[in-house]
């Protein structure tokens, strides 16, 4: 696709296990409602036709490429349009969040379900919006891809939206176990492909959120979680490889504290961990043969300066500077100020600055 080249590949080479001269540095929901100029635009117009039209996400992604020093941008989306994809009908309200006005009840709903999913169809827009905006960087930095991992996805799809204690998801887990198994089969399914699809439009790394593993101990978890995530992981890369296509891909799955070494085996290229783990622990349980990316908790950017850079200098001296990409251990909150954000990327720049 005749691409720019890239002219900051530091995030990249940190995947990848490589030397960098700093540690690189992105932000989890980096372009989002903490942006006064993405307000403007969510103004103007839906969420999810934010998400749809290819000029308003390329957008959108790069406001804050434009005022920060960040090492990475990540396509503008939704982890639940591939609930969309499927044939649900998801809409962002005001105040509330997500909300699946029909979600699936019992497994009899699998049935009603748009399935299998023809992603280049249904999801055309991700690929353009990812090839547009690797245009629009120029190079700049690297552009990631992601997808929502199989158990997020069906917990929402369950729930009908945000849950405190996701026991209608759960639930199934307990009472319908081969059939939970063949919904989050069937997920995986269309989530390689949809991964597929955003490296071939340009993503250069690929990450899967498994956000609700934290409402998992870890036998549900390496029951119904891992092996989705590791025939994601090893689908995903023999496809690409197939097509000549070197995507390094993260996994993050928010509360898995449980099943840090497992994660770490399941061939994903880095590892984001949340801010209730210790960093140090972390290091001694998977080793070294993978990049560690998190994990400042976000409430600290409410800190004073002074304090915020301590706070990030103290967790860059635990990670340390080898196979580590900084990033905050969950996403920033929309109340945050754009000012600290710019304190806490600078901190990691200057921790140090290291031979090539």
């Amino acid at each position: 696709m005749d691409f720019p080249p890239l002219k900051n590949d530091r995030f990249l080479r940190a995947a990848r296990g490589q030397e960098v001269d700093k540690v690189p540095v992105w932000i989890m929901r980096q372009a989002g409602r903490y942006l006064p100029e993405f307000r403007q635009v969510r103004s103007k117009h839906d969420f999810f036709t934010i998400c749809q039209t290819p000029e308003l996400a390329a957008e959108v992604t790069l406001q804050p490429i434009r005022r920060f020093e960040l090492d990475a941008a990540i396509i503008f989306s939704d982890i639940l349009v591939v609930p969309q994809a499927l044939g649900m009908v998801v809409e962002m309200r005001a105040g509330v969040g997500p909300v699946l006005p029909k979600p699936l009840h019992s497994p009899d709903d699998i049935s009603d379900l748009e399935y299998p999913v023809n992603v280049n169809e249904k999801l055309k827009y991700v690929a353009e919006a990812i090839t547009l905006t690797r245009h629009k960087l120029e190079g700049k930095v690297p552009l990631i891809g992601f997808s929502g991992a199989p158990w997020t996805l069906m917990a929402y799809m369950i729930e009908g939206g945000g849950s405190k204690t996701l026991s209608k998801a759960k639930a199934w887990l307990y009472q319908y176990p081969a059939k939970t198994k063949h919904l989050l089969d069937m997920l995986a399914n269309v989530i390689v492909d949809y991964l597929v699809m955003q490296a071939e439009a340009g993503a250069q790394l690929l990450q899967v959120f498994e956000s609700n593993a934290e409402y998992l101990g870890r036998e549900l978890f390496l029951e119904f979680c891992l092996p989705v995530l590791q025939d994601i992981c090893s689908k995903v890369k023999s496809k690409l490889k197939a097509k000549s296509l070197d995507v390094p891909m993260t996994i993050f799955a928010k509360g898995a504290h449980y099943a840090l070494l497992e994660i770490s085996k399941c061939g994903y290229d880095v590892m984001g961990i949340d801010w209730t783990v210790n960093p140090e622990e972390a290091r001694n349980i998977v080793g070294r043969s993978i990049t560690l990316q998190g994990n400042l908790d976000p409430c600290a950017l409410y800190a004073p300066d002074n304090a915020l850079q301590s706070l990030t200098c103290e967790m860059l001296n635990k990670f340390g500077t080898d196979r580590y990409i900084a990033n905050l251990g969950h996403g920033i909150y929309p109340d945050m100020e754009p000012e600290k954000v710019k304190v806490f990327i600078d901190s990691v720049h200057a921790f140090q600055t290291l031979p090539i």
